[in-house]
């Protein structure tokens, strides 16, 4: 499935769109029903008609932003009207949530006329807390903004102008830091002159950059005072210090900074070659930008470079920027985003890429540490200290500035009350893939004649996740890609265990017949067996990981687990040291990640067993850069159950693990509230060893329990699944589960990959 197919089926599966509304109040029986409507709605109703600031107390009008836009400049596909713009808003909304946890409507406006747009929002007011103006084309967007900001009473910001220019002044404040060269004294070269960069090079200014050393260019040359064609705000950067007729190879010569918010390829080597000393070169045009970083970086190997590209360092990401900007503004109920909150939000993120990056950060982009410097100029859109450095930042601004109509008084509050809004369950994914592709490892895959396995391995190798080898009858696995337009290239190996294709192919089986007897032959496995079983492709991927023809194996997706470990385990079998191969499933909860354990494989534990079974998942949750908070749960808390034979279970494992780990972050026996909940086990066990932090990590008495929990809350409670991840075996293979998605397909690739990278 090509990607235009595979972006259509995702908008289209399920329920249509990105975004829903839920509640947020009981609506269990008729009593929830009439406080949420008839007649109790009618107390808040009263309260705020005496007094309208109870708005926001009683409704989600505080939390609550509008994307608003007519469609007109839509990402780079132009005018293509307000329906059209719909998926746009959708996706804009889906960010405000996952990153700030902000709600959202998006509205698109059919019509084109600025005094309608502008009064069409105002008569929206009543029902929002901010107003993200998105995808309007200029010169209209100014004048909207503008219009907008003077005669609203909630905070306005048009993202397309501010948001690249937020992101790219605090680039360039730090760009030029690392250069040890003064913003007011450096010539600026800006490549467009629509909003964004018109906005972008106001911020420069704010900053201290000189408006007599700034050089804008549109597509028909410099913007010069001579120019009769200047229309909406670019005579705001006229500049006659040069011809008109100054080329932009020419302007370029000793210039220090090229800012490019245009289009792709409009540079080349030759044209940057004599710029000044350590040039910064912010090539942003999506998705191709002005040049390319291969081609910068040869010519100025001096440079420091920025793209928007995520493949690349220094991205000028906007979801660095608005998400935090409006919780700030939000948050003390701003009666507008001035120019203070858009600087303090600079200043925010220069400052944050100044600071010792937290190792998930540097798990999710390197295997060494990010550090300030010419290749860390601006912060990780995936760095979790973004919502309590910029919007405390923006938020104070509002105050020292005058329009914040509820101001913070306990900021160490509010802060814990931002770290609360959001987990880790938003970057997990990200991290675990951009970790794999650190040091791709080549991973079978033994369910290759299926569908969803085929489109993983196609997301797979567009990503650069992992090297797939496929497993299967080849004329089958190309009828299915045939079929469902899914493109694997011919470079990837197909083998098929039960039909070698070639001399090398039936040398290797033969090899691997040979191998596995020998292993199992005093198990009682004859060379006839051994045959039959090497034409299974689970024997037949293990012995792949197994002799060192592949790194790691995924596998069980149309097979019952113990159909996919036994032969793991007779070939590849357990590290040294492991008593029990164990397994776990990741929950991605709004508080981060959740592991529960052991959910697949045994069935008959001693209090030694879930003590082995504890620290292997401890040293799985280690690999993600996060410190262990156990809880071994049942249904009795610290005692209160004294005879029942759960409890005990899992008082004397709980003793074992304290013996082993007394510096770990580990109890029980307690009930899965008690371990979820911090403040209400401090107010009746304060002794507790997980002190005020709420467990991630869940060691349950059986495999039926923690089977039926990880199922309950995956599909009652609707959370993403990632497992069941195999713990405890010298080399990495995992068990899909039936049914997985392509999503959840793809992270256990690359989390067998990971394992792969620690061999």
């Amino acid at each position: 499935m090509d990607i235009k197919q595979e972006a259509l089926h995702y908008h289209a599966k399920g329920r249509p769109g990105k975004i829903e509304v839920i509640p947020t109040k009981e609506t269990a029986n008729q009593r929830d029903l009439s406080l949420a409507y008839s007649p109790g709605v009618a107390e808040p109703c009263l309260a705020i008609e005496k007094d309208v600031n109870d708005v926001y107390k009683y409704t989600a009008k505080g939390n609550l932003v509008a994307v608003i836009s007519n469609g007109t400049a839509v990402l780079g596909l132009g005018d293509i009207g307000p329906e059209a713009s719909k998926p746009v808003m959708e996706g804009k909304g889906l960010l405000f949530k996952i990153y700030a946890d902000i709600d959202c409507f998006d509205l698109e406006l059919n019509t084109k006329n600025v005094d309608e747009f502008i009064r069409t929002v105002k008569l929206l007011e009543p029902t929002f807390g901010g107003v993200n103006l998105e995808d309007i084309s200029a010169p209209d967007c100014f004048e909207i903004e503008e219009r907008l900001k003077e005669e609203l009473n909630i905070p306005v910001m048009h993202d397309d102008q501010h948001g690249t220019a937020i992101i790219s002044g605090a680039a360039l404040l730090n760009a030029l830091e690392i250069v040890e060269k003064d913003i007011s004294e450096v010539r600026i070269i800006v490549n467009g002159a629509g909003a964004s960069a018109i906005s972008c090079t106001r911020i420069y200014v704010s900053l201290g950059a000189k408006k007599e050393n700034i050089f804008m260019y549109d597509s028909k040359g410099l913007i010069h005072p001579d120019r009769d064609n200047l229309d909406g705000k670019k005579s705001e950067f006229v500049n006659g210090s040069m011809p008109a007729d100054t080329s932009l190879t020419d302007i370029l010569n000793g210039a220090d900074v090229f800012i490019g918010l245009s289009r792709g390829n409009v540079l080349n080597k030759e044209m940057i070659k004599d710029m000044a000393a350590n040039p910064v070169i912010f090539a942003m045009a999506n998705p191709t930008p002005e040049i390319s970083y291969e081609d910068a970086t040869s010519a100025r190997p001096d440079c420091i470079m920025a793209t928007g590209r995520s493949d690349y360092p220094n991205q000028v990401n906007n979801v660095l920027g608005f998400p935090f900007i409006f919780r700030g503004a939000l948050d003390v109920r701003a009666s507008e985003i001035n120019e203070e909150m858009k600087l303090a939000a600079v200043r925010a993120l220069a400052d944050l890429a100044k600071k010792q990056v937290p190792e998930i950060v540097n798990l999710a982009y390197s295997s060494t540490n990010l550090t300030f410097g010419r290749d860390y100029i601006i912060p990780k859109p995936v760095d979790p200290r973004l919502i309590t450095t910029v919007a405390p930042a923006v938020a104070k601004a509002a105050m020292d500035s005058g329009v914040a109509k509820y101001p913070i008084t306990d900021w160490e509050a509010y802060e814990l009350e931002l770290g609360k809004r959001l987990g880790n369950d938003n970057t997990l994914s990200k991290i675990i893939e951009t970790k794999a592709r650190q040091d791709r490892k080549r991973v079978v895959f033994a369910d290759a004649e299926n569908v969803s396995v085929l489109k993983a391995a196609q997301v797979v190798i567009e990503d650069k996740i992992a090297e797939p080898i496929l497993l299967g009858n080849h004329e089958v696995i190309r009828a299915i890609t045939e079929e469902h337009g899914i493109e694997i290239p011919q470079s990837i190996r197909i083998i098929d265990p039960r039909q070698p294709v070639d001399e090398k192919e039936k040398a290797t089986r033969d090899a691997y017949i040979q191998k596995l007897y020998e292993k199992r032959k005093r198990k009682g496995v004859t060379i006839l067996e051994a045959e039959e079983l090497m034409q299974d492709k689970n024997y037949y991927g293990s012995m792949m990981v197994e002799t060192g023809e592949a790194d790691a194996m995924i596998s069980g997706l149309s097979r019952k687990y113990p159909n996919t470990l036994r032969p793991a385990l007779q070939i590849i079998g357990p590290r040294e040291g492991v008593k029990k191969v164990a397994s776990t499933h990741i929950l991605q909860t709004r508080f981060g990640p959740l592991f529960l354990a052991d959910t697949t494989v045994n069935h008959f534990l001693s209090p030694e067993d879930i003590a082995d079974i504890t620290e292997l998942v401890a040293e799985q949750v280690e690999t993600f850069n996060i410190t262990p908070k156990i809880g071994l749960v049942t249904y009795s808390n610290f005692g209160s159950v004294p005879n029942g034979e759960s409890a005990i279970l899992m008082r004397e494992a709980t003793a074992i693990v304290h013996k082993r780990h007394p510096e770990w972050m580990v109890d029980g026996e307690m009930q899965v509230h008690m371990a979820l909940d911090p403040q209400l086990r401090q107010k009746y066990y304060p002794f507790s060893k997980l002190g005020n932090e709420r467990a991630n990590t869940l060691i349950f008495p059986s495999l039926s329990a923690a089977n039926i929990a990880y199922n309950l809350l995956g599909n009652a409670a609707g959370m993403d699944i990632i497992g069941p991840v195999m713990l405890g075996l010298k080399k990495p293979v995992h068990i899909l589960q039936i049914g997985a998605s392509v999503r959840q397909i793809v992270d256990m690739v690359g989390i067998a990959a990971i394992h792969a990278q620690m061999i």
